[in-house]
């Protein structure tokens, strides 16, 4: 049973926001009450965050579709609906999350980064927001808007100091079992060790982490093995130790080979070249393995490597190396910048700027981008006249229809706004040139203008108490 993933695709997807309400305020003796529906809630993110006590994608990897919760609606009375939780979903230090293009959206590093991978939608205004001095009492409300929704990669980058790189039974396992207080499984057999070992090590006043990466072989860079899969655990380390086998029992392989294979693997994946190396010899405390290492060294040492020779099972030379790696990663943490608090940049928008575009394309029809109109399109209930109507106020004072004109269209012309897969289309009707404007107040509501049966019968009864009274005052006797 698989227990350590590194590499998923998740599939999220934000809470929607919940649609406004259109209600009217209702009362004994307060008639026309106007209106009174409130907002919709806004739909909750989906939100990544660095939990260092989780250190495997694995959640992820059995249930990879995760989703918020929806905002709630509005109610009359004024009430706004609840917000949408958010989901927050935890990731190992060391998260890197892609699109499906491979494009780095985010490097979770450090406890407590977050990236918001989806976000809620907006909830919609109810009518009582919507109300102003031109239109007195909406009978619509605005929709919530859908909340974002997609496909994102995470991919584990292991953060260690120490990297330890070599063939399957090199002794990498064992040697950071001696090295720390790691427990890897360790046996005399190929790719015993099937996923990255992170390990503790105190030398001195130095703590570091050391990290056993599996075995590498010959193709490792282009996915033979398990090489391709965890050569990515190796990026952040700011040392890589070549632990090379002096007692191998294959004999068409020797250190010196096996030294050049593994450069070759790391220097096709690339990104690797600027980081220090060392060269452990293991496994000396075998007679065969300490005249092999006694024989390479000088070798080895004219490439200008340093070389420890070393025996994880008679714990030889293992001081030596701790304290050599601790100096390496100190230097390497002191020529880091120091971090430096987020400094929050404002880019505000320009003030003339429309923020749409107008694109005419083939078949007479013209493509509307922007995101104001494509927002107030997913807001707008095409069911309701009203709201449409509001809709194409909205539109013509951020001169969508002014921009229509100049790029050619005329009336009965298809306008389609939004993205291609995802598109509003309808026949253009311009109001500007056509005068449809003087017809009438757009947005009005005449429900309150038109008779209502109860308010005709109360002035019926008064009518007829009028008529009997002025009766009574004519033929009354004096």
């Amino acid at each position: 049973m698989t227990t350590f993933v590194d590499r998923v695709e998740l599939h999220v997807a934000a809470g929607n926001g919940g649609h406004g309400c259109a209600s009217v305020h209702r009362e004994k003796f307060k008639p026309l009450g106007g209106p009174d529906g409130g907002n919709g809630g806004r739909g909750g993110d989906v939100i990544l965050t660095v939990d260092q006590s989780v250190t495997t994608l694995l959640d992820y990897h059995h249930s990879p579709h995760r989703k918020a919760t929806n905002g709630k609606p509005g109610e009359g009375g004024n009430r706004s609906g609840k917000d949408g939780t958010d989901l927050v979903l935890p990731v190992p230090d060391g998260t890197v999350v892609l699109d499906k293009q491979g494009n780095v959206l985010a490097d979770l590093v450090g406890q407590g980064t977050t990236y918001i991978a989806a976000q809620g939608g907006r909830g919609g205004l109810g009518n009582a927001a919507l109300a102003s001095a031109r239109r007195k009492a909406p009978g619509f409300a605005l929709l919530g808007e859908p909340g974002q929704s997609g496909d994102v990669i995470l991919e584990l980058k292991t953060v260690a100091d120490v990297a330890l790189v070599g063939y399957p039974s090199a002794g990498k396992s064992s040697l950071i079992s001696v090295l720390s207080a790691a427990k890897p499984k360790i046996a005399d057999y190929p790719f015993t060790t099937l996923v990255p070992n992170l390990g503790v090590v105190t030398a001195g006043s130095t703590v570091y982490t050391i990290a056993d990466v599996p075995g590498l072989i010959p193709g490792a860079s282009r996915g033979k093995g398990l090489g391709l899969e965890f050569l990515r655990h190796v990026e952040r380390c700011s040392v890589l130790v070549h632990v090379l086998d002096t007692a191998t029992l294959e004999s068409d392989r020797d250190p010196v080979s096996d030294l050049d294979v593994i450069e070759a693997e790391l220097a096709a994946y690339g990104g690797l070249e600027d980081r220090p190396r060392l060269v452990v010899l293991n496994k000396i405390d075998i007679p065969d393995g300490k005249d092999l290492a006694d024989l390479i060294r000088p070798e080895l040492e004219e490439r200008g490597y340093q070389i420890f020779e070393v025996s994880a099972v008679a714990r030889t030379g293992l001081k030596e190396l701790s304290y050599a790696l601790a100096g390496i990663v100190a230097e390497a943490r002191a020529a880091k910048p120091k971090e430096e608090a987020t400094r929050i940049v404002i880019r505000p928008k320009a003030v003339d700027d429309a923020g749409f575009t107008v694109t005419p394309e083939a078949d007479g029809l013209f493509r509307v981008r922007g995101e104001k109109p494509e927002r107030w399109v997913r807001q707008t209930d095409f069911n309701n006249d009203e709201a449409v109507g509001y809709l194409a106020d909205r539109l013509n004072r951020l001169g969508v229809e002014e921009a229509l004109v100049k790029a050619g269209a005329r009336a009965g012309d298809g306008v389609a706004i939004g993205p291609e897969d995802d598109a509003v289309v309808f026949d253009w009707e311009p109001s500007v040139t056509a005068g449809a404007e003087m017809l009438g107040r757009r947005g009005e509501d005449h429900r309150f203008e038109a008779p209502r049966p109860a308010a005709q019968r109360r002035r019926d009864r008064q009518a007829e108490h009028d008529d009997a009274d002025q009766e009574y005052d004519e033929f009354r006797p004096f």
